[in-house]
């Protein structure tokens, strides 16, 4: 499993430079300035989270079982709360109005939540 945690989070921090960079250098010929806050802000948080999973990889003093636990909460919470926030922001580009998955991003954030207290229960059981 700490393999799969630790490619995981490589995985998400990559995609993470790729999309900051590609919000960062094109994105603004498509969208306004609100929206590439928005992306950026989808773009902090996804890579906050892949670190702390890389993180959350090396870690051998929590339990199994919680890990488990806070390496899908942290991911689910990745792709609901950056990934609604990035096709919110393109849905310009593509012609699609997506504004009806927005409930999405605040269900994200709270996975995200979610797992940081579960990985606040790990460190509290650590002996």
């Amino acid at each position: 499993m700490d393999r799969k945690i630790l490619i995981t989070g490589a995985i998400a921090g990559l995609f993470a430079v790729i999309l900051g960079a590609y919000g960062a250098h094109g994105l603004e010929k498509f969208v306004d300035t609100d929206s590439i806050t928005s992306f950026v802000t989808g773009v902090r948080y996804q890579m906050y989270h892949a670190i702390v999973i890389v993180m959350l990889g090396m870690m051998n003093m929590i339990d199994p079982d919680l890990k488990k636990k806070i390496y899908y909460f942290f991911l689910s919470g990745i792709l609901l709360f950056s990934g609604s926030i990035y096709l919110l922001v393109t849905d310009q580009i593509f012609g699609i109005d997506l504004s009806s998955i927005g409930f999405i991003t605040p269900i994200g954030g709270l996975l995200l939540i979610i797992g940081w207290i579960f990985m606040i229960i790990s460190f509290m059981k650590i002996k």
